[in-house]
């Protein structure tokens, strides 16, 4: 059989440099969709070229796992709905660390050498960690959990002692005598048991506000273990090593963005169980006024100016479609039209770009919150779409638990109308000061009826 084995790195190289690219791309919406293109080529030629390995004899398995791995992703892409996404990327996050862990175990498994045992160990530890983590946020996020932070009297005691008792086994398993095969080694089950143990726990306090931040930090987590995983073979796997970087050093800086966004630090919301509690005792001045869509129509008919502010509601009713089709409406009127998008608006990191991107509506008419806050003072009307948290000005009030968090500031507005199911709470659960400003009116009900009923009216004007 000829050896094609020289070909594997220099394959290798050529893969990273497609994953390099492909990430680039991901940078801008515009060019996303062919950066994964770019990402996926590479990870097909990278699972192909892997065949070529020397002493290879479990073709059979591979296939099979390709196969019914391929097929599940592609059954999904098709059948899973845009406003599910947080919840099976969480789930596929879960998936690689899992991955990863497994990884791990079979280099442990196969090796006598400190230095590579103890980098799969690590490997393994942060692993298994991400595999149970995003499990739990698969499960809030899917609503077969309850989202809110669980917590109880000597939790984060628990956490730590869990922690260390997985290191100490981590530690076992390296400093295994080689004459006590890790096969039958209660040490190595014990590790993984720990590891994935901590990983339940450290997520079980973290409240569904902060599921964007988990994911990120989870999906950094997998790639830190898949890279650690490449250094653990007797001959490194330097685009296991490379990879895992990109994704670790990537998910490292969205994550460390997307908590600069919310004013907090890591430890806080991996340890400060925020949304625990409810805020109370608060007082707050005015009262909710109710609109209808007719009397909306109107102010928006008769606007110069008109921003959007989409939030986690929209994705739920699934409403983006009829929000691109109110915006076409009103920009046929001549009447601008902005969309103002928070950074942890939703449930993962670009949720409301995504969604606004499958609709339709261009980049161009897209904002960050520091572009488009200074507008609202000048802003006729503002249509608040199943946003609560992201706007609630209660952060600049002292001693509320969102204090210091940035918003969009759509109170500033002339007129804000928030579509909204019912007078429920955000995922902080603390009440939002907008909703009893005097210039705030409420149209309640679904989001994609409310803004179909919308639409309708605005053709009769």
């Amino acid at each position: 059989m000829i050896d094609l084995s020289w070909v594997i790195d220099p394959i290798y190289i050529a893969t990273i440099f497609f994953f390099i690219v492909g990430l680039q791309r991901m940078s801008h919406p515009l060019t996303a969709r062919s950066g994964i293109v770019w990402a996926g080529a590479a990870m097909v030629i990278a699972t192909l070229v892997t065949f070529l390995t020397p002493n290879l004899t479990n073709f059979a398995l591979m296939a099979i796992a390709i196969v019914i791995g391929g097929g599940f992703g592609y059954f999904a892409a098709k059948r899973v709905a845009m406003t599910d996404m947080p919840q099976m990327i969480a789930l596929y996050n879960g998936m690689g660390g899992g991955a990863a862990a497994g990884i791990s175990a079979v280099a442990l498994l196969s090796t006598t050498n400190p230095a590579t045992s103890a980098l799969a160990v690590v490997g393994g530890l942060i692993g298994g960690v991400s595999f149970a983590g995003s499990i739990i946020a698969f499960l809030k996020l899917q609503g077969w959990m309850r989202p809110r932070p669980i917590t109880f009297p000597g939790q984060k005691i628990l956490n730590m002692a869990v922690l260390a008792l997985a290191i100490i086994a981590g530690v076992l398993v390296v400093l295994q005598p080689a004459w006590v095969p890790l096969s039958v080694s209660l040490y190595l089950p014990l590790f993984f048991i720990l590891a994935l143990g901590f990983g339940l726990l450290m997520t079980l306090p973290i409240g569904g506000a902060d599921m964007p931040v988990v994911i990120s930090m989870y999906n950094a987590f997998t790639g830190l273990a898949v890279a650690l995983d490449g250094f653990s073979f007797a001959t490194p796997n330097y685009a296991m090593v490379i990879a895992g970087i990109i994704v670790g050093a990537a998910g490292s800086l969205l994550t460390l963005n997307m908590a600069r966004a919310m004013n907090r630090s890591i430890t806080n919301v991996f340890f400060g169980a925020f949304g625990a509690t409810e805020e109370k005792d608060v007082q707050i001045q005015g009262s909710m006024k109710s609109i209808e869509a007719d009397d909306a129509a109107i102010l928006l008919a008769y606007a110069d100016k008109v921003i959007i502010a989409p939030g986690y509601g929209m994705a739920v009713a699934q409403a983006q479609q009829k929000v691109k089709e109110l915006a076409d409406l009103l920009e046929s009127k001549d009447i601008p039209v902005k969309f103002a998008i928070h950074p942890v608006a939703g449930r993962m990191p670009g949720h409301m770009n995504v969604l606004l991107a499958e609709a339709g509506v261009s980049y161009d008419h897209l904002f960050d919150r520091d572009e488009i806050n200074p507008e609202f003072p000048s802003t006729d009307v503002v249509l608040v779409i199943g946003a609560n948290d992201t706007v609630n000005p209660a952060s600049h009030r002292q001693g509320s638990p969102l204090f210091g968090m940035p918003i969009l500031d759509v109170d500033q507005a002339k007129n804000v109308v928030v579509l909204k199911r019912g007078q429920g709470k955000g995922f902080a659960g603390i009440e939002n000061d907008l909703f009893y400003r005097d210039n705030t009116r409420m149209l309640y009900g679904d989001a994609q009826e409310t803004v179909g009923k919308l639409v309708q009216a605005l053709k009769k004007l």
